[in-house]
């Protein structure tokens, strides 16, 4: 068995946003990494406050947001330390949208090696960033990206089947 601190340079990036099938990439990303010796990276997107008029408002609504993202993080480490017996690592993004947040966490590392999402739950379609990915491709950032997509209402036990 492998040493679960020794990190391989697979990483397989999940979105952590407010979506209910959030879950679903989750646990399947760190029973993916368990299995295979790799790790689990969350990315959390803030996107620019709409607020401009005066930049001190606007800096000041950037440090909240991101004070945000990190308490959003270090609440779901442990859940990643549970699964995998390895801390996440964390990428929190400023863009635009999470599609442009996606290429830029995937510009900045080549250990990301596969991207996790999961498809919208209750009859909304496949979810925004997965209609992209089959519209654009899987070509981010100038390199190619497997995407491993979830079914984002899977139970604990069929992710465990699966993974």
């Amino acid at each position: 068995m492998t040493d679960p601190v020794a990190r391989s340079p697979r990483k397989f990036l999940v979105i952590a946003d407010d979506s209910p099938e959030f879950q679903a990439a989750l646990r399947y990303a760190c029973r993916r990494a368990r299995s295979t010796g790799g790790h689990v990276a969350l990315l959390r997107v803030i996107e620019p406050a709409v607020f401009e008029h005066w930049s001190g408002v606007r800096e000041e609504i950037e440090r909240q947001e991101r004070a945000e993202a990190e308490t959003v993080l270090q609440m779901l480490a442990q859940q990643v330390v549970d699964e995998t017996g390895a801390p996440p690592e964390f990428l929190i993004k400023h863009a635009e949208n999470t599609r442009a947040a996606v290429r830029a966490a995937v510009a900045a590392d080549p250990g990301i090696k596969i991207l996790i999402l999961a498809s919208a739950v209750g009859g909304r379609g496949p979810g925004p960033l997965v209609s992209a990915v089959a519209k654009e491709g899987v070509g981010w950032s100038g390199r190619k990206l497997p995407v491993t997509v979830v079914p984002g209402d899977l139970t604990d036990e069929e992710i465990a089947d699966l993974a």
